[in-house]
């Protein structure tokens, strides 16, 4: 992946220059071009890279010219389908004009166009070695917020930097531990171990856990490859460890029937899916067709339950799949999730999947998945027994 980065850029020693702001267009790919290798040792774009990001990517590329048309810098945001976070890709400034500014104006027409895509932050990466862009970030108002070992090619570590946009922090924001699924097809039990280390983090959290609990809540099938993991099936698994679960789904044993055409494949999932019901009724597991409003989950979550729910990937990756996220927060715009999906060929790290922030409007649509608008919200919160005497 590629780094932000600022070479030997500092807090300016000269007048700055004379500067035009404005997004890049086509015609500036050979100024850009030649401005990545004057700039960057390795890791460059290419003509084809740059020009897809210009004119076609969830990005934006702004160029500072002297009045004359000398490009000076550029700064590339790129936007998340879904998330309120933007994050500044890449920043460069031609050597005859570093120390002089340029990069603080930059970094202001990034945040202004990220403000204007109502995100309510901006990220970026610097080399840990790297003082001058670090001087720099710090002197804008960006907090470190992580650290990455062998980040870039070198093997080098990058520090990770964050600023708010003048957005409150949210009102309600629950410690969920990260989970990383390790296979295309682990998002629920992903979710899952998430929302199970949440409520009891002594929980051993390993590979084997998150296949087991895939065993155990697929469906065998699936509109292609392997079977995911059904509601129910997730529910049973977190009862089975001692967990309380209650279920709203929009559907019962035929949930995700019109994801398949075979006939025998629909009956394969029907049938695992009437005997997850049938225990999870021996287990007194409420399940309820009552749809789950922004209202109910937050009231659910400040009463202690962590909602793992069903979405469409499509929304955010473009990918018209069933998806598992686990709700860690809200606020009076966002809902905030853990993904435990990480978009690495879209250039993100695992810290752009913690705590996503999600307008309500775009969350209530994400969260219907396929022709039928199947919806699933399963809550998990810990027995009575096991909490404290003053929960």
């Amino acid at each position: 992946m590629r780094a932000c980065a600022l070479r030997s850029l500092a807090v300016p020693k000269t007048a700055a220059p004379k500067l035009r702001l404005r997004k890049a267009v086509p015609g500036d790919l050979d100024a850009l071009l030649k401005l990545e290798h004057e700039s960057f040792s390795g890791d460059r774009l290419n003509r084809r890279q740059l020009r897809y990001l210009i004119t076609r990517a969830r990005a934006v590329t702004i160029v500072a010219n002297t009045p004359a048309g000398e490009l000076l810098g550029y700064v590339l945001v790129l936007f998340s389908r879904a998330s309120a976070h933007a994050r500044i890709y890449s920043i460069a400034v031609a050597p005859a004009a570093r120390g002089r500014g340029v990069g603080r104006k930059l970094l202001a027409a990034a945040e202004a166009e990220s403000e204007q895509a109502s995100c309510v932050s901006i990220r970026l990466e610097a080399r840990h070695d790297n003082a001058a862009a670090i001087g720099l970030y710090k002197a804008c108002g960006y907090r470190q917020f992580d650290r990455i070992s062998d980040y870039y090619d070198d093997h080098e570590q990058a520090l990770r930097f964050e600023k708010n946009l003048g957005h409150k922090r949210p009102a309600h924001l629950i410690k969920v531990p990260y989970y990383r699924q390790t296979l295309e097809f682990t998002c629920g039990p992903a979710a899952l171990i998430m929302a199970m280390k949440a409520l009891d983090p002594g929980l051993k959290v390993n590979r084997e856990l998150e296949i087991t609990l895939w065993r155990e809540s697929t469906t065998v099938f699936m509109t292609s490859g392997i079977g995911g993991c059904t509601p129910f099936g997730l529910a049973l698994a977190a009862v089975h460890r001692g967990f309380r679960a209650s279920l709203h789904t929009s559907s019962g044993a035929d949930f995700f029937l019109d994801s398949v055409r075979s006939p025998v494949k629909k009956e394969v999932i029907e049938l695992v899916q009437k005997g997850f019901i049938r225990e999870l009724k021996e287990h007194h597991v409420p399940i309820s067709r009552k749809t789950v409003s922004l209202d109910m989950l937050q009231r659910r979550v400040q009463a202690g339950a962590i909602p793992i729910v069903l979405i469409s990937s499509y929304r955010i990756y473009g990918d018209k799949a069933p998806h598992w996220v686990v709700v860690t927060g809200y606020d009076e715009r966002f809902v905030r999730v853990h993904d435990p999906y990480v978009d690495t060929e879209a250039g993100e790290t695992l810290v752009d999947s913690l705590d996503m922030p999600i307008l309500h409007k775009e969350f209530s649509r994400m969260t219907r998945y396929g022709r039928a608008g199947l919806k699933a919200v399963l809550f998990i919160e810990r027995d009575q027994e096991d909490r404290p005497a003053n929960g």
